[in-house]
């Protein structure tokens, strides 16, 4: 047998299938995800580019994306992961700040990496190398658009507006996150409105784009790998007078929540099976203490500023500080990835072990994400006149 059909077996894919894994933006929470994918591969038996057909990406997730196309193992991108971290979140200058004197980073360390991974080489020369097809998002400022750069290959042709364009200089457009970097001319980070999560996107190029005819709902299997979602609770009382200065928790809340409800939004569709018999598997984990308690109680001792000792001691508080940019905790989601990475291989989630969608047997929401939704609060006031009324208006 050959890798290919040893991955699908072990997998549980069925043998004509073609197979996509799509993944979320999240700096360098990325390492999360890398964790889950080196897990992917020792199930499969194989590094990811010896049996996937399509790879798409936002952000830190086109990195991982990209690195697959370029034939590089879980293992590989980690090494790549960690030595990029070191240097890629390196300060403008002594006053940087992202919000009095933004962007807090220069792109310069991370623009000699890129290079020095990936040459000059072409989205159309990875994908014809590599033989798998590339989805890669960013957002153009001047057309007031996503753009999506795509390579796919079908028989001899090769299809894409952008195939020419080197990935390297993609890779910086769709990592140029507002406030953290500076524009990439045009460019900002892919995940700046709604495709932080590029799974709906690289699912729709696939079945009714570039990839019509090669790709079809009921012959594909889709890996969604999410870089574990960033909660902030706001209590009800506190809502209306958020602490610190209104513009910048504003500002922060916006750029978190659009991102993660539009996650959301687009993996609940895709289960929603509105593409019949679509083989769809999500793999996210929500970043509060309810989510992590069910994962294996890992030591963080050796991690430094951090109160507590075991991942079940985080709390929500500690939890909604682990900002993409904050080098700090790269070892924490490290530690979480490789947590996440157990609890799927074990009798906690089912046996889940890839072969399935990573969601509860009764509602068949996310098994790692927390919903906290309080109906009774809800239905209760907003059923009171006096209620409604007494609440500030200004």
């Amino acid at each position: 047998m050959t890798a290919r059909e040893i991955a699908r077996k072990n997998l549980g894919i069925k043998p004509e299938n073609k197979i996509i894994l799509s993944f979320d933006g999240g700096g360098m929470r990325g390492i999360f995800t890398v964790q889950l994918l080196k897990k992917l591969e020792e199930v499969a038996g194989s590094p990811v580019y010896e049996w996937a057909d399509m790879v798409a990406g936002t952000s830190t997730g086109a990195i991982i994306a990209s690195l697959i196309a370029f034939k590089k193992s879980a293992k590989d991108i980690e090494d790549i992961y960690e030595k990029m971290v070191k240097r890629v979140f390196t300060k403008k200058g002594l006053f940087a700040n992202r919000f009095y004197n933004p962007p807090a980073f220069d792109k310069k360390n991370y623009r000699n990496v890129v290079k020095s991974v990936f040459g000059d080489n072409t989205l159309k020369q990875v994908t014809t190398s590599s033989n798998i097809d590339i989805l890669l998002t960013s957002k153009d400022l001047s057309a007031g658009e996503e753009t999506f750069f795509t390579c796919f290959t079908k028989d001899s042709e090769v299809k894409g507006t952008y195939q020419d364009v080197l990935i390297r200089g993609v890779l910086e457009a769709t990592m140029s996150a507002p406030t953290y970097f500076c524009s990439f001319e045009r460019f900002v980070d892919g995940g700046t409105t709604v495709y932080n999560n590029p799974v709906l996107a690289a699912t729709m190029e696939a079945f009714f784009y570039d990839g019509k005819g090669k790709y079809v709902p009921n012959q594909t299997t889709v890996f969604s790998l999410g870089t574990a979602s960033l909660f902030r609770f706001i209590k009800p009382d506190e809502t209306h007078d958020p602490k610190g200065l209104d513009a910048l928790f504003w500002l922060n809340y916006v750029m978190d929540e659009s991102s993660k409800d539009a996650s959301e939004m687009q993996v609940n569709f895709l289960r929603s099976n509105l593409l019949p018999e679509l083989d769809f598997r999500r793999f996210q984990l929500s970043l509060d203490a309810k989510a992590i308690s069910k994962l294996p109680d890992k030591s963080i001792a050796h991690i430094p500023n951090l109160e507590a000792d075991w991942l079940h001691e985080l709390d929500d508080e500690e939890l909604s500080k682990i900002d993409m940019a904050d080098v700090t905790k790269f070892p924490l989601m490290k530690v979480l990835g490789e947590a996440v990475a157990e609890y799927i291989c074990s009798p906690k989630s089912d046996d889940n072990y890839f072969k399935k969608d990573l969601v509860t047997k009764v509602d068949k929401k996310g098994a790692l994400v927390t919903a906290s939704g309080d109906r009774y609060s809800i239905l209760k006031n907003l059923s009171d006149p006096a209620w409604i009324d007494q609440q500030p208006t200004c």
